[in-house]
């Protein structure tokens, strides 16, 4: 079987995720069709798509023909029969096994026998996932980091039956987007979160314990390892209820109490905290004080980096203070009259 060529896409979810997987394939020269059932996600990613590409190509780092390119390449639509020509379909829906098993019944009906499927998921069994399809061959991990337009890295996760064809399309794919690529086997978690998650965890269980407040825990991790974000932070970003869903996938998949969710973390989502989405999670965004504002406003350099390949923290330059030309030669005088 020759290694599959991929010139079409489709991409099923409209959210953050999917509408920065249908943008990066855009605009690395792929046609692309961005699916959602609920016709205002898909306005709003097709808004956003527009606003990123059009602020890339005002700042030079992407030419007004190349950014025409990209927005020409895109199609948006409801109906899951336009998928029938596409080489690869991503899903990138809510991180639900039985909610992607269903969904991967439904396109492996729809897409041609030589399509490969693939999932966005970032911790659920890609075997699993295969399983409820007729080419368990042709279905693949393909996690993307957040926000994908931004982030240089993907995890491609083989299932048991995963072929090396299937493999070698995916990975060829994932470099012509610019990515670097890391494979991981098929464990609950894979690479990236297996590692992370425990982390936010912990982080839970010092605040949970009384270690420290929110705040000192957050700036330990990041002036203490440099990370550019503390963990409680992250968390909030991430969304509370999918770090509570990784953490519970690892715990059930791997059986091993180490990876029990935090009471705190279960509390917070139980009680709707689910993070920055809805306006609060370990920290309350709807009454911000000073000082959190302009944390979260830098924060904002950290994911709309237009530039950067990388997880980069970058700061707002600071405006240098103009001091007249009288007020220069007082402020000379009195050091020579204290001399």
């Amino acid at each position: 079987m020759a290694t599959v060529t991929v010139n079409r896409i489709g991409v099923v979810g409209g959210g953050q995720m999917g509408s920065g997987i249908a943008q990066v394939a855009a605009m690395h020269g792929i046609d692309v069709w961005l699916l959602d059932v609920d016709p205002q996600a898909l306005s709003k990613a097709s808004s956003s798509i527009s606003s990123s590409i059009n602020r890339l190509v005002s700042k030079a780092h992407l030419s007004q023909a190349a950014g025409a390119d990209a927005l020409k390449r895109l199609r948006f639509t409801s109906n899951m029969e336009d998928f029938r020509l596409a080489d690869l379909i991503i899903e990138a829906i809510v991180e639900s096994e039985d909610v992607k098993k269903t969904l991967f019944v439904q396109l492996d009906k729809i897409a041609k026998s030589s399509a490969i499927l693939a999932s966005n998921t970032s911790s659920i069994s890609i075997t699993r996932l295969a399983s409820s399809t007729s080419r368990p061959q042709q279905v693949i991990g393909m996690h993307f980091m957040n926000p994908p337009p931004v982030m240089k890295l993907i995890e491609i996760v083989r299932g048991a039956d995963t072929s090396d064809q299937t493999f070698a399309a995916t990975k060829a794919l994932s470099e012509r987007l610019g990515k670097t690529v890391i494979t991981s086997q098929d464990y609950s978690g894979f690479i990236v979160n297996r590692i992370l998650m425990p982390m936010i965890n912990e982080a839970f269980f010092a605040l949970y314990t009384g270690v420290a407040t929110k705040e000192d825990i957050d700036t330990g991790m990041k002036l203490g390892t440099n990370h550019p974000m503390g963990p409680l932070e992250l968390a909030d970003f991430i969304g509370l209820d999918v770090c509570l869903s990784i953490m519970r996938v690892l715990h059930a998949g791997l059986e091993d109490n180490k990876y029990a969710p935090c009471p705190l973390l279960v509390q917070y989502v139980d009680a709707g905290r689910l993070g920055k989405k809805r306006g609060i999670g370990v920290y309350d965004y709807h009454k911000e004080p000073r000082n959190l504002r302009s944390k979260q406003k830098e924060m904002k350099f950290l994911f709309q980096c237009p530039c950067c390949s990388c997880f980069c923290f970058l700061k707002p330059k600071k405006e240098k203070t103009k001091v007249s030309k009288e007020v220069k030669v007082e402020h000379e005088a009195k050091e020579e009259k204290e001399e």
